[in-house]
């Protein structure tokens, strides 16, 4: 399929002798990535590709303009560094210049967003045809019918072969992501991985939705076989991906969801999932889409030879990714939407052995542990080395979100108080001690938990108060060892367990401390307690 551009890029101000390949399907592009030895094709049809030199998000090299229109709406500072709108100019004049003199182009245009009243016309403009697959195939694909009298509102330039100069263009490295919200325009150089495309529309919707009352999301959303939506917030190594991914229960999408009056709505049409280590035995679904045509393998490991894939392989990177689209997972939402939440899970894998495996939380603590985004994980794999290591993630995403954390921690209590909504944290790390002592939670627990919480029986049994963090901890549970669910009553030496407890708490209430004066009074009081 080739749909040609409704609005021609030279009404855009892009000038180019190139041959463009306007809207091609997966077909070409895969054929034009082969062509251009862009990649391979493995034993069962995937492409594979190497992105080289980086091999994931260049955080340190991302970058957003400081103008009359961000000045006082973004948050300013280690996540979100400024760029002077005279910096950009130089760097659009080049990235423009780079582009005239480019034989071909691929070109497509993409929404952000599944439902249309809160989505955003988004034209990719690429070097790399794989580079064009894969945003393709993360973005939501507009009908053909959609695509006649398509206008950009957004446009991403990508190109891996330009090398920013840090005088010239103020960048601090030749790679470069800056994103000019006044200009609608994102200029990506100098990095192949192409993760920065799908994670610069993530914070573009993450700009403006929030400006029209619909709270973005890092999470997964499920829907239960009665209709009701589930979302899970969490950080890498929680079980984001697992936990959502329930055979008995529709998924609505794996990463990046809005929450509007009407639903809860994914803002791609595909799938971006970590690779390294997959096997078909724990994750049958996603394994199964590495045996699809269509998919994008990046730097997963192929013997040249039988063109066999190598999963535990991380020669080319530990971040070997595949992207698919959502439909290639079974069980999956016609219209990549679900009704608004009825609960809503936050993942932590708690290293210190301290969090129960389940919490429900007030509106003012799902605030206050939605803004804290705690997760730990260990502090290495070295003999001996039995430490945990603290991870404060504000929003569960703090890289993505361009706006002060507060402005997502409000949308979310309100949006929690208007549906009386359920939440809970959910603890999947340690229990009967810390790393290295204790055990890592059992998944057989931490499903049941999850089930009666989601089908509603948990609110029906008794509960404690946490001493330490406030929130409240069943006491008996049908189906789970009533033993973890106190988790000081696992530790051999119960003093032990509080002077970790205290250490952790001391480690939320310093990460809190520069929130503190953006919240009201009821989620400072949601604060754990130190003695």
């Amino acid at each position: 399929m080739t749909t040609p551009l409704s609005y021609p890029l030279s009404d855009q101000g892009i000038a180019t002798n190139a041959t463009i390949h306007p809207n091609l399907g997966t077909a070409q592009l895969v054929e034009q990535a082969l062509s251009n030895g862009e990649g391979r094709l493995a034993k069962h049809g995937p492409l594979v590709v190497e992105t080289g030199q980086h091999t994931g998000r260049s955080a340190k090299d991302k970058f957003i303009v400081r103008d009359a229109t961000t000045e006082d709406t973004v948050w300013w500072g280690k996540v979100n560094a400024s760029m002077t709108p005279e910096h950009f100019a130089n760097l659009k004049e080049d990235f423009l210049e780079a582009v005239a003199a480019k034989e071909t182009l691929y070109v497509a245009d993409l929404f952000g967003g599944s439902q249309a009243e809160h989505r955003v016309n988004v034209r990719v403009i690429n070097e790399l045809a794989w580079h064009n697959l894969f945003i393709r195939t993360l973005l939501v694909r507009p009908t053909a019918e959609e695509l006649d009298g398509f206008t950009p509102e957004y446009t991403i330039i990508d190109l891996p072969s330009f090398r920013a100069d840090p005088e010239r263009h103020g960048t601090r490295s030749e790679t470069v992501i800056a994103v000019n919200l006044t200009e609608k325009l994102i200029l990506i150089g100098g990095t192949k991985y192409a993760g920065e495309m799908k994670k610069s529309v993530f914070g573009i919707l993450n700009y403006l939705l929030p400006a029209k009352g619909v709270m973005p999301m890092h999470c997964s959303a499920n829907i239960s076989p009665e209709g009701e939506t589930a979302v899970f917030f969490g950080l890498s190594g929680t079980g984001k991906t697992t936990l959502s991914a329930d055979a008995s229960r529709t998924l609505i999408g794996d990463d990046e969801h809005g929450w509007s009056d009407e639903s809860v709505f994914n803002f791609e049409g595909g799938c971006y999932a970590k690779m390294i280590r997959l096997s078909e035995d724990a994750e049958p679904e996603i394994y199964a889409t590495t045996r699809k045509f269509g998919t994008v393998l990046e730097n997963v490991v192929m013997d040249a030879d039988t063109r066999e894939l190598d999963f535990d392989d991380n020669s080319l990177a530990e971040n070997t990714r595949g992207a698919y689209p959502i439909e290639s997972i079974p069980n999956t939402s016609a219209d990549n939407l679900g009704p608004v939440p009825t609960n809503v899970i936050m993942l932590t894998a708690d290293a210190f052995g301290v969090l129960p495996p389940i919490a429900r939380l007030t509106p003012d603590q799902a605030m206050y542990h939605f803004l804290s985004g705690y997760t730990a994980k260990v502090a290495g794999t070295e003999i001996g080395v039995t430490e945990p290591e603290a991870t404060f993630s504000t929003c569960f995403g703090a890289p993505f979100m361009p706006r002060h954390p507060s402005v997502y921690g409000n949308l979310l209590k309100e949006r929690i108080a208007k549906g009386g909504v359920t939440c809970w944290l959910v603890n999947t790390g340690w229990t009967g001690g810390k790393y290295g002592v204790g055990n890592r939670m059992p998944i057989k627990a931490t499903r049941a938990l999850l089930n009666a919480a989601l089908d509603g029986s948990l609110n029906n049994a008794e509960f404690r108060k946490d001493p330490n963090f406030g929130f409240d901890v069943p006491v008996t549970v049908a189906g789970v060892d009533g033993a973890i669910l106190d988790p000081r009553s696992t530790w051999a030496d119960a003093d032990e367990y509080d002077r970790t407890a205290q250490k952790l708490v001391q480690l939320f209430v310093d990460n809190f401390a520069e929130f503190e004066a953006h919240v009201d009074e009821g989620v400072r009081q949601a604060a754990p307690t130190a003695a």
